[in-house]
Order: C-alpha cells, then sequence, then structure tokens
C-alpha cells in the first residue's frame, strides 16, 4: 500500500510538473506568437506607412519639389520684376536697359491717366477713335512701338501742270518731319518727269518712283481722276512694297513731326476752316442728284482731302468706291462741290475713320498762327495765287 500510493503522489506530481510545463510553453509560445504577430504587424504597418510615405513622396515630392520650384521660379521671377518695378516707380536711377525703356511709358502712362495733358479739345470721338493733338501721345513711346515693325510708307503725290513747282520744297521738308525713321517710297504723279527735282536728298530707306499721268484738260480733272489713279496705283504695284499708305496735296510743307503716331486702319484729318463750326454749316455735298450726297442730319466732321490714308486695304476700298461714285456722277453730268474731297466726306460718314488727325496736320497758312488750340503746326497749305497755279479754270 504505501508503495502504491507513493506511486500515486509520484505520478501526480508529474502530471502537475508536465501540466505546469505545458502551461509555461504555452504560455511562452503565446507570447512569443504575439510578439511575432505584432512585429509581423508592425513590419507591415511599416512597410505600409513607408510604402504611403514613398508613394505621397513621390508625388507629394514631385508637388514639394515642383511647386515651390514654380513657386521659387515666379518667386525669382516676379520678385525682381516687383523690385525693379519698385525702382522704377520710386528710384529716379534706372539700373537695366528694360528700366530706361519701361521708366517713359510708366511716366506717360500715369501722366495721361491722372492728369490729361488736353482738357480743352477733344482727343476721342463718340466711336472710341483717338484725334491726334500735340500732347496726346508719347513720341519717344509711339516710336519704340513702331520702329521695330520694318515698316514702309507708301506716299503718293500729284504734280500735274504749274503744280511742279512746290514739289522740291514738299519733298524737302518731308525729309525732315515725316515718317522719320521709317521706310518711305514717294510716288510722284505728273504729267511733267523733266521738271522733278532730282537732287533732293533722301534719307536710307527712302525711294522716289515717277509716274506719268495724262495731262488733263481742267485742275478740276486733277482732283476727279485721283482717286481712281490711287485705286489703281495700290491694286498695281504699291501693294507689294507697302504696310500703309498716305495721299498728300503737293502744294504743302512740313513744320514738325508727323510720324507713326499718325498710322493707323483708315485715317482722316479735320479741315482747319471748319473744325470750329457745326454739321449744318459744312461744305457737304447736299444735292440729292450726286452720289456724294449727305443729309442736313448726318456727319461727324468735315474732312480735308490734302491728307488721308491708312492700310493698303481700307484705302484701296476708300479709293474705289469713291472712283465709281464719281463716275457714276459723271455719268449723269453732275459734278461734286469739291470733287472727291465731297465723296472723300461722304464715304467717312459711313466708313468711321480709325484715327483722326487734328488740323495740325492739315493746317492752312493763310488762317496765321493765333488759334489757342493749335500748339504745333505740322503740316500745312502754302500760301500761293490759286488763280495763276490752277490751269484752265
Amino acid at each position: 500500500m504505501p508503495i502504491r500510493r507513493e506511486h500515486f503522489l509520484l505520478s501526480l506530481v508529474m502530471a502537475g510538473v508536465m501540466v505546469l510545463c505545458w502551461l509555461v510553453f504555452s504560455n511562452c509560445a503565446s507570447v512569443s506568437l504575439n510578439q511575432v504577430h505584432h512585429q509581423v504587424v508592425q513590419n507591415h504597418r511599416l512597410q505600409s506607412k513607408q510604402a504611403n510615405l514613398m508613394e505621397p513622396v513621390l508625388k507629394s515630392k514631385q508637388a514639394n519639389l515642383m511647386e515651390p520650384v514654380l513657386k521659387s521660379k515666379q518667386a525669382n521671377l516676379m520678385e525682381p520684376v516687383l523690385k525693379s518695378k519698385q525702382a522704377n516707380l520710386m528710384e529716379p536711377v534706372l539700373q537695366s536697359k528694360q528700366a530706361n525703356l519701361m521708366e517713359p511709358v510708366l511716366k506717360s502712362k500715369q501722366a495721361n491717366l491722372m492728369k490729361p495733358v488736353r482738357t480743352d479739345v477733344l482727343t476721342v470721338t463718340p466711336w472710341l477713335a483717338p484725334v491726334v493733338w500735340e500732347g496726346t501721345f508719347d513720341p519717344q513711346v509711339i516710336d519704340e512701338a513702331f520702329m521695330s515693325q520694318n515698316l514702309t510708307i507708301a506716299t503718293t503725290v500729284f504734280a500735274v501742270g504749274k503744280y511742279t513747282r512746290f514739289l522740291r520744297d514738299f519733298l524737302e521738308s518731308a525729309e525732315k518731319h515725316f515718317m522719320l525713321g521709317l521706310d518711305v517710297h514717294y510716288y510722284v504723279f505728273t504729267d511733267m518727269p523733266d521738271d522733278v527735282p532730282d537732287n533732293v536728298t533722301l534719307g536710307v530707306g527712302r525711294l522716289l518712283s515717277i509716274v506719268r499721268v495724262p495731262k488733263f484738260d481742267r485742275w478740276q480733272e486733277i482732283s476727279l481722276r485721283r482717286m481712281e489713279i490711287i485705286q489703281t496705283a495700290i491694286k498695281d504695284y504699291i501693294h507689294q512694297g507697302a504696310n500703309y499708305i498716305f495721299c498728300l496735296d503737293v502744294d504743302m510743307r512740313f513744320h514738325g513731326r508727323v510720324g507713326p503716331e499718325a498710322l493707323g486702319r483708315l485715317v482722316a484729318a479735320i479741315h482747319p476752316w471748319f473744325y470750329m463750326y457745326p454739321r449744318s454749316q459744312y461744305p457737304y455735298e447736299r444735292r440729292t442728284v450726286s452720289k456724294a450726297y449727305i443729309p442736313q442730319d448726318q456727319g461727324d466732321f468735315y474732312y480735308q482731302a490734302n491728307i488721308f490714308g491708312g492700310a493698303l486695304e481700307d484705302v484701296h476700298r476708300l479709293t474705289k468706291t469713291c472712283s465709281e461714285h464719281l463716275e457714276v456722277d459723271r455719268s449723269v453730268g453732275v459734278e461734286a462741290v469739291w470733287q472727291e474731297e465731297s465723296h472723300l466726306n461722304w464715304y467717312l460718314v459711313r466708313n468711321k475713320p480709325t484715327k483722326l488727325l487734328s488740323p495740325e496736320y492739315v493746317w492752312d497758312d493763310a488762317k496765321g498762327r493765333d488759334a489757342k488750340e493749335i500748339k504745333l503746326v505740322r503740316f500745312s497749305s502754302v500760301i500761293k495765287n490759286k488763280a495763276e497755279v490752277r490751269e484752265n479754270l
């Protein structure tokens, strides 16, 4: 009995030890597995987090790199501009060529916006076309805008009969004041080519071509045929080598700058004798039988035919229309009161000029220089004996 009891107790102790070992092993295994699982989870989370960091970092890095670069680039580009702009506005001393070019523009704009130079005259029409007067433009700014465009200005002038006597003064004064810095091609239409002066010094890029025209029976015929001749010349050869065209009278003299400020698609000059009057007193053609007829309640300004111009296409359309209307009048035995000038005004009532030249650009020396609104006479009709130079009156 004692031996069985000892065996029983021994077995019980061994079983207890085994249970204890099993419990200890189980606990250790559980802890180990939990640690391993936790580590795996941690590793997965780290890997996932790293993947989340790297993927967004690539995107984010791209964003972080690019966005700051853009910002930085923008900052680098803009900061000097702002500084430069600040320097242009606040400091009289300019450090760069760009600043030197921009300063007059900024000053001019500031002057024009904040304190208009001309408050005594109309400077913009109701259809928003500028009227060019002394003080309404900055010559330096205008020249910088146009000089780099390599423009050629075709210039027509009719020197027929005794009017050839005015050609030298016209050309010599033009070479001092007309479209300086731009290429100019003079087309002299004349019935007396031998009387065209051949010793007038032309500047670089300035050409003169002589175009023979027939001698007309009446001086009015010159005006009546001028539109037709200009239209044909534009179509046949002028369009090949010019950007703009101006049609000028020869019995005129330049006194001051007539530059690219006068360029536009369709340019007309306000007559110096009628700019103070209401349209009821304009010498429009009032007879309904003429194609140049303008009713009493129409018209903006009275334009003089001594100078008009613009882009080739626009001037070609103008001269073609006027030429056709002149021919219609001729076919019914009608001559407008002021020949081609009447038809020019009819056209400009219906096709508004895009730029208007003030009477400074088409003055008449017979008016004197007392008009206070005329700060500078640029181009004017010379005083002459019309009865003597106009043949076959």
